[in-house]
């Protein structure tokens, strides 16, 4: 049976909220104007105050992307992350994903972010990226199915792998996929310390 590690992305392994900094880094590419940013942050302001679903707010805040198709959204990716790894990401959680590598251990990071830019972390580590699914059409991405955030990300791991055994989970937030392995780490975003919960 494969075993796997399993990392949250946002304020986890990456100590910054990618969905907000990809956004200003594409934002700074293409010179947004201000009235944009601030219905984007009202928008952000109600999904922090859930009274939007996750996968709602995803689509409508990822609206930012519209007519920028995926191939510019990669190349865009692929500059982002070179600007921000390895400097703000956790330096004892790479360690460890090296060393899981090396003994055969499979380490996803699975995250609510789009895979369309979270997807070149496959390039940069010894990852597989599970991230929301989208379909881009007529200039718009749609997310397929759900966001890839609480319960989703245990089925996408199930989906990718059927049968596995969980070693190590880490996530800024204390959800499901912590309580499902051997062990689950909630990660202080301001230190990184780890507080096992299971």
């Amino acid at each position: 049976m494969q075993k796997i590690v399993v990392y949250d992305l946002n304020k986890t392994l990456y100590q910054k909220s990618s969905k907000d900094e990809f956004f200003k880094f594409v934002c700074y590419k293409n010179g947004y104007k201000l009235i944009r940013l601030a219905q984007l942050g009202w928008l952000k302001m109600l999904g922090n105050m859930r009274l939007v679903s996750k996968t709602d707010f995803k689509e409508n805040f990822y609206d930012y992307l519209k007519d920028l198709d995926p191939e510019t959204v990669k190349k865009y990716a692929e500059q982002f992350w070179n600007l921000e790894y390895p400097e703000f990401f956790r330096n004892k959680m790479l360690e460890d994903i090296q060393k899981f590598d090396e003994q055969g251990i499979k380490v996803f990071v699975v995250t609510g972010g789009f895979e369309v830019y979270t997807k070149y972390l496959e390039k940069i580590l010894p990852v597989q990226v599970l991230g929301t699914r989208t379909t881009y059409k007529n200039g718009n991405y749609t997310i397929e199915g759900k966001a890839c955030n609480d319960e989703e990300k245990i089925r996408r791991l199930d989906e990718a792998l059927g049968e596995y055994e969980l070693l190590e989970a880490f996530s800024d937030d204390d959800e499901e996929i912590l309580h499902k392995g051997e062990k689950g780490f909630l990660v202080d975003e301001e230190s990184g310390e780890l507080k096992q919960v299971n």
